[in-house]
């Protein structure tokens, strides 16, 4: 294959991959002490509340977030849920199980503030921001400081959990883009027209 050709296919494939047109997605991991400091900023071309229906989905999040074993919304008290989770995160040849059960707060459609109840965590707090920007893009800004049950090693700790957050966001990006598109009217082909 010559190099014009190889670019022509690697730049199809790039067309083609669901990720293509996202922006990136920038997760910044900090260990204090034994305290994890998780930031996470991604804009995604779909309105707020588009975004939303899926941040908050926590009935359906194992079907479209690989790393959830299960997910459970076991109370619900106006604006309040207590969401049950579990799954497994992988790294290589490692891997952590984990479980929590959260207390979360909404407030629609810009704001996600949620904290533990009981799990593998000593504390967890975290907020999620939904912002508005032009041209129908929403940005998506997490903050989340935690403490885990377990020691996080300084050199592959953050690497696995920056991982796994990109991840994560990804197939969230994902899924907001597959609803946004399942939403609009079938094309109608060229020749069909008048």
């Amino acid at each position: 294959m010559d190099f014009r050709r190889a670019v022509a296919v690697a730049f199809a494939m790039w067309l083609l991959c669901p990720l293509a047109h996202a922006q990136p997605v920038d997760v910044q991991v900090l260990l204090q002490g034994d305290k994890v400091v998780l930031d996470v900023s991604a804009s995604v071309a779909a309105e707020r509340e588009q975004v939303w229906a899926v941040l908050t989905d926590y009935e359906h999040m194992a079907g479209f977030v690989s790393n959830l074993k299960s997910s459970v919304v076991i109370g619900h008290d106006n604006n309040a849920l207590q969401v049950e989770q579990s799954g497994e995160a992988r790294h290589g040849l490692l891997h952590f199980a984990f479980h929590s059960v959260r207390s979360v707060e909404l407030v629609a459609p810009q704001e996600i503030r949620s904290h533990l109840v009981s799990g593998d965590f000593k504390s967890y707090e975290a907020t999620t921001r939904l912002i508005a920007e032009d041209g129908g893009h929403t940005r998506i800004a997490f903050h989340g400081e935690y403490v885990p049950n377990r020691w996080v090693p300084p050199g592959i700790g953050p690497s696995l959990i920056r991982s796994e957050t990109g991840k994560q966001y990804d197939e969230l990006i994902a899924e907001i883009r597959r609803r946004k598109n399942a939403a609009l009217p079938p094309a109608v082909p060229a020749s069909a027209t008048p």
